[in-house]
Order: C-alpha cells, then structure tokens, then sequence
C-alpha cells in the first residue's frame, strides 16, 4: 500500500485536490488488497478555507503525518501565499528526497518550481500561469501549453483543475497498470483520453475513448 498525501491550504482550488483524491480513494476502494491509503495534510490540522469557502478538515499536519509515497501539490489563489514561506519550500525539499512520485496542479507547479524541484524538467500549469511559472523557474525547466501533463519520473505536473484528475489516471496506471485502471475508470463514469505524446497500451486508449 502507497500513502498518497494531497496538502491542503486556505484558497485551494476545490477540484485540484478533490480530483486526484477521488482517483486514489476510489482505485484503493476497488482493490484488495488496496494500493492506496489517501489522506490530506496542511500546515496545521485546523480546517482549510477552499475557493468558494468549502470548509475542509485536515487529516495531519505536515508535521505528524505518515511518511508520503505520493505527494500532490494542488493550486488556487492560495498557493501564491506558500511561494513566501521558506518552511514550506524546505519541507516541500524534504519530501522530495524521499517520495515516489511528487505531483503538481494547476498553479501548484508555481511551488514546486519556487523550491528548485523543476530545474531541468519539463513542466506546464494552468493556461493563465504559464508565464508565471516561466518567470519563476531558470532556463533549465522547459515549460509547456501543448500537454495536459507531464511525466518526468519522480515529478509530475498537470495542468489546470480537471487536469489533475488525467494526472492521477496517468499515475494509476503507470503503478498498477491496465486492468486497475480501466476498473477506476468504469466507477468513476469519467470521459477521459490518455495523453497522446504519452505511451499507453492500444487496449486502455480504446476502451477509454469508446
């Protein structure tokens, strides 16, 4: 079993983190035993302010909780605000060392980029920040509008909101393969098409688009 950790903040965006937890909670539900163990941390275990003012309860602080397999990262308004805390960039720095996979999405490319993590990398973000993430990361990290996510081994980016759900398909398959996927995919009810510049089996595109 993974721990997939989805951090939370005051003015995330909803679907951001909502998405990819619905991806992970929903493949461990199906499957025994379950890969995944999902859960959300913040800064504090106090409850977290969303978009549109969703009250939302933390499961750890990022203090206390389980060591993460999978980080996710979302975005929002709120994530502007974790750019000008060193501790959350030092810990961020931290879990780099020692996670699976470390996502991004949407605009929380802007935090990973801010901590180093993205140097040498290829990255996108939400369509309205591309330019931010550009400013903010070196000539290293290539950064583009042509792909709903990108897969660098450790660290993966997607792009805006609805992207993260893509992302975290992306990533279900990539650990557990073909028929864990197409089994999420069938719960879910979702219409989704694999990433094209991405290698995926003929069986799980076919059965995704039809």
């Amino acid at each position: 079993m993974r721990n997939v950790a989805i951090m939370l903040f005051d003015q995330i965006e909803v679907l951001d983190f909502a998405g990819p937890y619905e991806v992970f909670n929903v493949t461990g539900e199906l499957n025994d035993p379950a890969p995944f163990n999902v859960y959300t941390v913040a800064e504090s275990t106090a409850p977290v302010r969303t978009r549109g003012q969703l009250s939302v309860n933390p499961n750890h602080s990022i203090y206390s909780m389980p060591p993460a397999d999978i980080l996710v990262i979302p975005g929002g308004a709120g994530c502007r605000a974790l750019l000008t805390k060193p501790h959350i960039l030092a810990w961020l720095q931290t879990q780099a060392t020692h996670t699976e996979h470390l996502i991004s999405v949407c605009t929380g490319a802007l935090v990973l980029g801010k901590a180093g993590l993205l140097d040498g990398l290829t990255a996108t973000t939400h369509h309205d920040n591309l330019d931010d993430l550009r400013n903010l990361v070196g000539e290293g990290t290539t950064v583009v509008s042509d792909r709903r996510y990108t897969d660098n081994g450790q660290i993966l980016t997607a792009g805006g909101v609805s992207a993260g759900i893509d992302l975290a398909l992306y990533v279900v398959w990539k650990l557990l393969g073909d028929a864990v996927l197409s089994k999420t995919l069938a719960e879910m009810e979702y219409p989704w098409t694999p990433a094209k510049e991405l290698a995926w089996p003929e069986q799980v595109r076919t059965r995704a688009e039809g």
